[in-house]
């Protein structure tokens, strides 16, 4: 049974989520050619996000929120990165997104310990990045047997995880900036 606080939880997470999952990760290079050029990494803020409300609550209230995102996307409205509707579960993000629950669970277990120290952190994050990556490449292999296209396995891997797999780890160092007020967050509930 659900009380209101954990309710509140789960819409807070959805609501981060979904947000998260259309914002693109840019960087301003104001430096070049005197201009306002920006970077943009092939990523989004999901996985950060993610990370971050897996440390901030109970990894239940996370997988609930993750998987009515999910549902949303696949029934209700195009919230996914790329769109949305039952054809998104032959895409091959789609594996991606399902490599987010491990993801969820490998970075639960920094929340059973009392302190979260920069290399704990930081092995996890980057385990629970690889066993994302891994369920995505997996995802992608299931989908190349069963249709017959071989010679896109290696496309989808450069594009899906060879490509944005360096991004994803990039993107655990601004967490570090994070792990002390979370703390502090925990202990004051």
């Amino acid at each position: 049974m659900l009380n209101f606080y954990k309710l509140i939880e789960i819409l807070v997470s959805l609501q981060s989520i979904v947000i998260t999952s259309m914002l693109p990760v840019y960087i301003p290079l104001p430096f070049i050619y005197k201009s306002n050029n920006n970077f943009e990494f092939p990523i989004t803020w999901q996985i950060p996000t993610i990370i971050l409300l897996t440390l901030i609550f109970h990894k239940k209230v996370v997988f609930r929120a993750f998987s009515i995102y999910i549902i949303l996307g696949l029934f209700i409205l195009p919230v996914f990165h790329q769109g949305g509707s039952l054809g998104y579960l032959l895409a091959p993000n789609f594996g991606y997104l399902l490599g987010l629950y491990p993801l969820i669970k490998i970075i639960d277990n920094l929340n059973n310990r009392n302190k979260i120290n920069v290399g704990d952190f930081l092995k996890n994050g980057f385990i629970a990045i690889g066993a994302m990556h891994f369920t995505g490449i997996f995802y992608n292999f299931i989908q190349i047997i069963f249709y017959s296209q071989f010679n896109l396995f290696l496309y989808n891997l450069g594009k899906y995880s060879l490509g944005k797999i360096g991004y994803h780890f990039l993107m655990l160092f601004p967490l570090l900036l994070l792990i002390k007020p979370i703390e502090r967050l925990k202990r004051s509930k």
